[in-house]
């Protein structure tokens, strides 16, 4: 499993338009990918599971990935997520 913790620079934090980006990415991978927070996670192929979340600017998240693909996954999701949010 490979893993990395990232702070939201989104002023709005994971709202609908960037989760829905996120979901889309997170499609492209074979590798299960959970965005936790708080000790509550979500599949990030789950749009209303990641709004659920409550993620706010300035909030930590860590993002997990495990499967075929974790490494070239969990390179192009830390780079979604220093792209997007």
């Amino acid at each position: 499993m490979k893993k990395f913790e990232y702070v939201i620079k989104d002023e709005v934090g994971i709202h609908a338009r960037p989760a829905g980006l996120l979901v889309k990415e997170a499609k492209n991978y074979e590798s299960s990918i959970l965005v936790v927070k708080d000790g509550k996670s979500a599949a990030a192929t789950k749009l209303m599971a990641l709004m659920g979340l409550g993620v706010k600017c300035g909030d930590t998240v860590e993002i997990q990935v495990e499967g075929a693909d974790e490494e070239s996954a969990c390179e192009g999701m830390r780079a979604f997520f220093e792209n997007n949010l």
